[in-house]
């Protein structure tokens, strides 16, 4: 009777996990890495997150280095907190005060940052692992993610989907797509690489020169939360309409760059030209371009002593991140474009990176 019994409960548990496999493919999905190589361009990536765990690039000599922080394994990922790589939502950035109204309905999201939402919530789609919907080595790898009604505190089951694809023999593309499909919430992705074109271990990026396209940003509050005004770079350590070096005035603002550009030109299916970032050592140049309105430049202020990829220690101002974005907190704030994407619509988000040596 006792093992009757016993056979039972492990029946019951069986049945449960596939059920709960059905609902939530996640759960069944084993963690694993993946590389995508044409040319001298190599990628590589895990479908916990759907993090990019490297990049490997030529330098004017054709010396290949890896160009973006991360770590040696999984277990680095899932203890990780500054985002190192990953796809962050259901909403990139900050939602102040944690909640937000939508149809006249309260939400209150997880706030993971003090009393602010950042990245989606204590456990965003950085931290879940994704299914791999398909996958050819020379090309391109689509993960795809099932986010359930309530997750982290915002509405409705959405299916999302990011594809990394390999264009020509120098372009990275990263397509990612979410549909609702039972309630409208505001949906509002973004990759969150590090850069550093020198090399991931090579320090600092303050040499680094950069443009950014953008004549305008959203201020933000002292707990990094917009503060609904659109405003003007012009004359202030922001403006890098013309390419200068980031550390050239980084020490005219408190702890570096973390702000959201308004990325110039009109917003809609066409890609606009956002950012031009040059490493002067090996002669490697990044471009971007992407269909969303915002770009947050953030120079890793709050990174100390993070050890990483082959023991490198990572400190302060060792990488770059440019994460193209619907602005911060955009479902508090009427006047910033909206994020909110109604079942039956399809949200998309669109970036090309291009990068050459000279």
């Amino acid at each position: 009777m006792v093992k009757k019994q016993s056979s039972l409960h492990v029946l019951g548990v069986s049945v449960l996990m596939v059920l709960l496999c059905c609902v939530n493919y996640s759960l069944c999905e084993k963690i694993k890495t993946y590389k995508l190589t044409r040319g001298s361009l190599s990628v590589t990536f895990t479908n916990y997150g759907a993090v990019m765990t490297s990049l490997l690039l030529p330098d004017r000599h054709g010396k290949q280095d890896d160009v973006v922080l991360g770590f040696d394994t999984v277990d680095g990922y899932k203890n990780d907190t500054t985002y190192f790589g990953a796809i962050v939502g259901r909403v990139a950035n900050r939602i102040g005060g944690a909640k937000f109204k939508l149809n006249g309905q309260l939400y209150k999201t997880d706030p993971n940052e003090g009393h602010n939402t950042l990245h989606g919530g204590t456990k965003g789609f950085s931290d879940v692992i994704w299914s791999v919907q398909n996958y050819v080595p020379t090309s391109h790898i689509t993960f795809t993610y099932n986010s359930f009604d309530g997750e982290e505190g915002f509405p409705g089951n959405v299916t999302v989907k990011v594809t990394y694809m390999l264009i020509g023999e120098n372009k990275l593309g990263v397509k990612m797509e979410a549909k609702p499909l039972n309630k409208p919430t505001p949906i509002n992705l973004a990759l969150h690489t590090y850069w550093n074109l020198h090399s991931h271990n090579s320090g600092d990026i303050l040499s680094h020169k950069i443009q950014l396209l953008a004549g305008k940003i959203t201020p933000v509050d002292d707990k990094l939360i917009p503060t609904g005004e659109i405003t003007s770079i012009t004359g202030t350590p922001y403006d890098f309409l013309e390419p200068r070096e980031i550390g050239s005035r980084i020490h005219e603002l408190p702890g570096g760059y973390d702000i959201n550009y308004v990325i110039d030109g009109p917003i809609g299916k066409h890609l606009r030209k956002t950012a031009v970032v040059t490493e002067e050592v090996t002669g490697r140049k990044m471009e971007l371009w992407t269909n969303q309105p915002g770009v947050q430049f953030y120079t890793s202020n709050m990174m100390t002593r993070v050890v990483g990829k082959g023991k490198a220690v990572y400190e302060k101002y060792g990488g770059l991140c440019l994460e193209t974005q619907g602005f911060p907190d955009s479902v508090n704030h009427k006047n910033f474009p909206s994020q909110i994407v109604n079942p039956g619509e399809s949200y998309l988000h669109v970036m090309l990176f291009r990068f050459t040596a000279h």
